[in-house]
């Protein structure tokens, strides 16, 4: 017998245990994807399970800064996938900053955060297709397994 190789995605901490409906600051736009959707009011919908990694760069993991990162990551991941454009990409951060702002979160350190994704978040949300990787390897071959 020999087994299919799997395929996997890198890069995730959380997954999401039940559908979150998030409002945010990037109007006008229909997105559908499995993992989530974003109506054109803004409404942004992350279905169950969707992977994220949390709060990222020189920052930790808070209560108030959970919602905004899950918002946050999700629409990025829409720009990489080329189904939001490049221009959503500030209203992506201020919705990071309005949901941690409302979640709690000091205001230094919602500003902070805010500075740091708008002068080097460009790169975590420039079109980059998935990369789905495999295992094993497709160069060295499925191995046999007895």
């Amino acid at each position: 017998m020999n087994p299919e190789p799997i395929k996997y995605r890198k890069g995730y901490k959380y997954s999401l245990w039940e559908t979150a409906v998030i409002p945010t600051k990037v109007i006008g736009y229909n997105v559908r994807h499995h993992l989530f959707e974003l109506s054109a009011d803004g409404e942004l919908t992350v279905h169950q399970d969707y992977p994220w990694d949390g709060p990222s760069g020189l920052t930790f993991d808070t209560p108030s800064s959970m919602r905004g990162a899950l918002a946050h990551d999700a629409l990025y991941e829409a720009m990489r996938l080329g189904l939001l454009p490049q221009e959503c990409f500030h209203a992506a951060n201020e919705t990071l900053r309005w949901l941690c702002l409302a979640d709690g979160m000091w205001t230094f350190r919602a500003n902070l955060w805010f500075d740091a994704v708008e002068r080097f978040g460009s790169a975590f949300a420039a079109y980059q297709p998935e990369q789905i990787l495999t295992a094993p390897k497709d160069e060295i071959g499925v191995k046999t397994f007895q």
